[in-house]
């Protein structure tokens, strides 16, 4: 049982720097995007393959990762690599507006599973990579559970005071500007497009180091772990718990993982317990939804 509540404390923080990522985003940028799992998944890979290396007979992987690098060196690269890939898509989503902006995110996020699914040279593909080592922070040696908990809640302790500085700087401020009238906004001299594109790469980077803690917690990854039904359940931790605040990506992060583990013990048969818990927890959110329309601390809704 120990054992099973430090699992769920961990998921809650890896969980908690996506939600709050995307939160700079959309609860303040106002852009909702279906992409942030494909900046997940290029992390964890590229935190994976900088520690574990790559396949040496093909060129890029003499070139990148024919020595494995420590985990700090490793989650700095997935930050980079994260980071780097919301700069590519910003710079071509950013163009778009409305529904179109939506449809290029919800593009790349496809793009990015096809190609992890498909590039064997490098990923593996299908097949996953496995035996991702363990952390290893200046010597201090990640084993156990709990010390997986220390660690993921260290790097939340660093990257969400980080986050809500932004949240309330002039950058945030501005990125609200543009959320309520864009407009308005450029007309006192905020560039949207600078400034969206500013926040799209700082959430792409939190959700590479996102990736890099995932990857070496579960030692094994594979495309289906960040594919669009990723996205949609990072999308739907914050629009529940309600963005554009403080309070809400971390209500999301919560009911949305410990809401279907309570179902688990409802007792219910076992011919008939994983679809009924599906059930109960969609109508579950529904009833939220309806209850909470903004979120369970939202204070804006996305029109």
């Amino acid at each position: 049982m120990e054992a099973y509540l430090l699992h769920l404390l961990i998921m809650i923080g890896i969980y908690s720097i996506l939600s709050y990522s995307m939160n700079l985003v959309t609860g303040f940028g106002g852009l909702l995007i279906f992409c942030l799992a494909g900046f997940y998944g290029i992390g964890a890979y590229a935190h994976t393959l900088l520690q574990v290396g790559g396949p040496e007979s093909q060129f890029i992987g003499e070139l990148l990762f024919s020595a494995a690098l420590p985990f700090p060196v490793a989650l700095l690269g997935a930050a980079a690599a994260g980071g780097l890939a919301a700069l590519l898509i910003g710079s071509v989503a950013l163009r778009f507006r409305g529904d179109f902006f939506v449809f290029t995110t919800l593009g790349f996020q496809m793009i990015v599973f096809v190609v992890l699914y498909n590039w064997t040279d490098l990923g593996r593909g299908a097949f996953g990579i496995y035996g991702i080592p363990r952390p290893d922070v200046f010597g201090w040696e990640v084993r156990e559970l709990w010390e997986y908990v220390v660690l993921v809640g260290a790097l939340n302790a660093l990257i969400l005071p980080v986050l809500f500085l932004l949240y309330r700087s002039p950058f945030g401020l501005s990125l609200k500007a543009l959320r309520e009238n864009e407009r308005a906004a450029e007309s006192l001299g905020i560039s949207a497009f600078r400034q969206h594109l500013s926040a799209l790469v700082v959430a792409g980077a939190c959700s590479g180091i996102a990736g890099g803690l995932f990857a070496s917690y579960v030692t094994y990854i594979d495309p289906t772990s960040f594919g669009l039904k990723e996205s949609i359940f990072i999308v739907s931790l914050l629009l529940l718990g309600g963005s554009g605040n403080i309070r809400g990506p971390i209500l999301g992060v919560v009911v949305m993982i410990l809401l279907p583990e309570a179902l688990r013990f409802a007792g219910l048969p076992d011919s008939i317990a994983p679809n009924m818990r599906e059930i109960i927890y969609g109508f579950t959110l529904v009833i939220l939804m309806y209850w909470r329309p903004k979120g369970l601390a939202g204070d804006f809704a996305l029109r």
